[in-house]
């Protein structure tokens, strides 16, 4: 039925586009009323045909000139060639002769806009809102709102949606807006109370439950906010935005059963996104459920193969079991994808610390620190690691280096403190790490990520002990 439709319109514009050539030449044609001249003018719009279009608003506003339908096209054509003042003059004629058409003066108000005569646009919407039945007001507030957006007037956008919905509280585009502007303007207790009226009248209203939801959500007042966004479901059980929103606020308060159990449900009545099943794996990691959380990761890198952060937490799941090889694959995939994030290399140098490939460790530390040289997390990373496998005087080297890139942080003179008591040099061991405690005392125990016994040896523990006191 559809196809024969399309056809049949096919046709007609062609039979149309022919009579309009013809009428070009001055030839014999078929007459041309104003629809006909509309469909001529949207098809020429649509297909880029910027001269036939033209011609089409010319031709058809010298024969009907009277006509607000064509008398506005040809405004619209002007306004997209920015000839914003031809197109004002043309507006102010429609005006005298329709008076009170909603569509030419919403496009009147625009034109004016674009003339940067912002408040006579203001006036003119304002001037005539009383005119205009509550349908029409809803829509010339919301052409209003859209100007106080462009001007940055924020309050004047909110107490204007405020306005339409006050007219029409089922104004679905001025409700989701409402609460966008609410949060901007931080009046989400005044938006929270008004919608609340609303659903005195129409405690049906899903969009509305799911608006408190979220404004109780900006404000971090997750139960309230759990409950409003329940209530929406109730309503409508697979309001989609609801499941995963209501997720997220089980996860802010740690009820991951509860958001886990909602947000499979939400797979089952919405299209399956990566986003929704990264979340599910989140939760199951943090009820320490490693397994079922990559099964979910890996399902959403079946979606999205080329995010190599899903990657980079399946990583972390085998990290915290400790399986090292494991790990460090999915470590190497998330490098290969995403090659010069520091993160990666950190997180892959120290699996290979841990499994003892002392090399692969180094390179990994050092290819960090060309991407993130100021990081001292890093340099912390490839210090322990030099040190681990005896590389001392190397290690030494790379703590200047470090204290070139990252400044002088009381934990490289630890750093030096302690390489110094390793290499047998007491004398200098004891000078940075004196130097060190009386910068800061307590950042002594970080000695503990190179050498967990080191703080243990005679000299450090009774100077510590020392200082301390």
């Amino acid at each position: 039925m559809f196809e024969n439709e399309d056809q049949n319109n096919f046709k007609d514009i062609e039979s149309l586009k022919a009579a309009f050539q013809k009428m070009k030449k001055g030839q014999s044609h078929r007459a041309l009323h104003e629809d006909d001249f509309e469909a001529l003018i949207d098809h020429f719009e649509v297909y880029g045909d910027k001269e036939n279009w033209q011609i089409a608003c010319e031709m058809s506003t010298e024969i009907f000139p009277f006509s607000t339908a064509l008398l506005m096209r040809k405004a619209e054509w002007l306004l997209a060639q920015n000839k914003s003042e031809l197109a004002l003059s043309l507006m102010e004629k429609i005006k005298n002769i329709t008076p009170g058409d909603l569509d030419s003066l919403l496009l009147h108000a625009e034109v004016l806009v674009e003339c940067d005569k912002v408040d006579d646009a203001i006036q003119l919407l304002k001037g005539d809102l009383e005119k205009f039945a509550d349908a029409d007001k809803a829509f010339i507030l919301m052409e209003l709102a859209e100007i106080y957006d462009e001007q940055t007037e924020f309050e004047k956008v909110y107490s204007t949606l405020k306005q339409v919905l006050e007219i029409n509280p089922l104004f679905e585009d001025a409700l989701v807006r409402m609460c966008f502007w609410a949060d901007v303007t931080k009046k989400q207790d005044d938006c929270i109370v008004f919608h609340k009226e609303i659903l005195e009248k129409y405690p049906l209203y899903a969009s509305a439950w799911y608006n408190i939801g979220l404004l109780y959500q900006s404000i971090k007042n997750f139960p309230e906010a759990i409950e409003s966004y329940e209530n929406c479901l109730a309503v409508n059980s697979k309001f989609e935005y609801a499941m995963r929103n209501l997720g997220e606020c089980f996860i802010q308060i740690k009820e991951y059963d509860n958001a886990i159990a909602i947000l499979e449900e939400h797979i089952h009545v919405a299209k399956t996104e990566d986003v929704i099943l990264e979340t599910l794996a989140f939760c199951w990691e943090h009820k320490k459920q490693y397994a079922k959380a990559r099964h979910y990761y890996r399902k959403a890198s079946i979606i999205n193969p080329e995010d190599d952060t899903i990657f980079y937490k399946i990583g972390e799941t085998y990290v915290k079991e400790r399986a090292w090889e494991k790990a460090v694959k999915s470590f190497s995939v998330a490098l290969h994808i995403d090659q010069g994030n520091a993160t990666y290399s950190l997180a892959l140098g120290d699996c290979l610390l841990e499994l003892e490939s002392e090399e692969e460790a180094i390179v990994c530390y050092l290819n960090a620190i060309k991407q993130q040289p100021n990081e001292p997390a890093i340099w912390d990373a490839l210090i322990k690691a030099l040190y681990s496998f005896d590389y001392l005087e190397e290690a030494l080297q790379q703590t200047e280096i470090a204290i070139e890139h990252c400044g002088d942080r009381v934990e490289f003179e630890y750093y030096r403190a302690g390489i110094y008591l390793a290499l047998g040099k007491t004398k200098d061991a004891v000078l940075f790490f004196e130097n060190a405690l009386i910068m800061d005392t307590p950042k002594a125990k970080c000695l503990n990520k190179i050498d967990k016994d080191i703080l243990l040896h005679p000299i450090f523990s009774d100077l510590l002990l020392r200082y301390k006191k």
